[in-house]
C-alpha cells in the first residue's frame, strides 16, 4: 500500500510540474501521525519543460499489460538507460536481471505462487479483488486479466480458474526486460521513495513506447524476496520487479477502473 501511495505522490508531483508549479515534499514527517506519508507544498513556479508534459500525458496512457511481448525487437539501450536515470532521480535504483539470472527470477515467481496458492486468506482476498464490477472503481477486472500461458518467468495468476477476457497475444518474451526496483533502506520512507521511482520509471517507459507490468508477488513472500536480494550487485532491498518490453501489440489493453477524485478509502482494523 505504501508503494502505491508513493506512486500516487509522484503522479501529484508530475501534474503540478506540468502546470508550472515548483513543489517541496516532506516524506514521512512524523509529528505524532504515523499514517502521514507525505506533505506537498507549492513553493514557486517554473517554465514547463517538454518532459513535464510527456510525463503528464503518460499518466493517462499507462496500462498494466500482462500480455506476451513479441520477440521481434529488444528494448533499446538508451531507453534502459533512461529508466535507470528515472529511478535514481527518486533515490532508488534499478537492477537489470541479466539472461544468466532470469532462471532465478522464475524460481522466485514459482515459489511465491506455490506458497500463496496454499494460503486461503490470500485466495479469498484475490478473489474479492478480481470479482468487483467495473463501476466500483476498484479491483482487477476480467477485461485486464490474461489467461495463464507458457512464459520464461511466470506471472501472478489473477484468474483463480475464473474468467479471463484478455487474449495473451503473441510472442515468446525473448526480449522481455526484468528490472528490480531497490532501495538502500527498508523503512516507510524507503517504500514511499520506491513507489515514486516505480511511477517515474513506468511513465518514462510509457513515453518511450514500452509496455509493462509489475511483479509484486516475488516481494510479498520472504523467501522469494531474499532470492531477489541475492541477485543485487550491492546491498539493498528489493521493493518490486518491473517487466517491460516493446509495445507492439495491435491493441492496447483496457484501463483498470479508478475511484472518482476525492474518494476516501477507509480500512477497518
Amino acid at each position: 500500500m505504501t508503494l502505491s501511495c508513493g506512486a500516487a505522490l509522484h503522479h501529484v508531483r508530475v501534474v503540478l510540474a506540468a502546470a508550472g508549479h515548483e513543489v517541496a515534499v516532506t516524506r514521512c514527517p512524523g509529528l505524532g501521525d504515523t499514517d502521514l506519508l507525505a506533505r506537498v507544498r507549492v513553493v514557486g513556479h517554473h517554465e514547463v519543460r517538454r518532459e513535464d508534459v510527456d510525463n503528464e500525458r503518460s499518466i493517462g496512457r499507462r496500462r498494466s499489460d500482462r500480455r506476451l511481448f513479441p520477440a521481434t525487437e529488444p528494448v533499446p539501450a538508451e531507453t534502459l538507460a533512461a529508466l535507470h536515470t528515472a529511478a535514481a532521480a527518486e533515490h532508488a535504483w534499478l537492477h537489470r536481471i541479466g539472461p544468466e539470472q532470469v532462471g532465478f527470477l522464475a524460481t522466485a515467481g514459482e515459489s511465491a505462487a506455490s506458497i500463496q496458492d496454499r494460503d486461503e486468506a490470500y485466495r479469498t482476498d484475490l478473489h474479492a479483488w478480481t470479482r468487483r464490477g467495473h463501476g466500483s472503481g476498484e479491483g482487477v477486472p476480467p477485461e485486464t486479466v490474461v489467461s495463464p500461458t507458457e512464459r520464461r518467468v511466470p506471472l501472478r495468476d489473477f484468474t483463480l480458474d475464473g474468467e479471463s477476457l484478455l487474449d495473451p497475444g503473441y510472442g515468446d518474451e525473448r526480449y522481455a526486460e526484468y528490472l528490480i526496483v531497490a532501495t538502500e533502506g527498508d523503512q516507510s520512507v524507503d517504500w514511499v521513495r520506491a513507489g515514486e521511482a516505480v511511477s517515474a520509471v513506468w511513465l518514462t517507459g510509457t513515453s518511450r513506447h514500452l509496455a509493462g507490468s509489475a511483479m509484486s508477488d516475488v516481494v510479498e513472500v520472504p523467501g522469494a524476496r531474499n532470492l531477489l536480494a541475492a541477485l543485487l550487485p550491492r546491498r539493498g532491498y528489493p521493493q518490486l520487479v518491473l517487466r517491460f518490453g516493446m509495445d507492439m501489440q495491435q491493441r492496447r489493453p483496457p484501463a483498470s477502473p479508478r475511484l472518482p477524485e476525492g474518494s476516501m478509502i477507509d480500512i477497518e482494523p
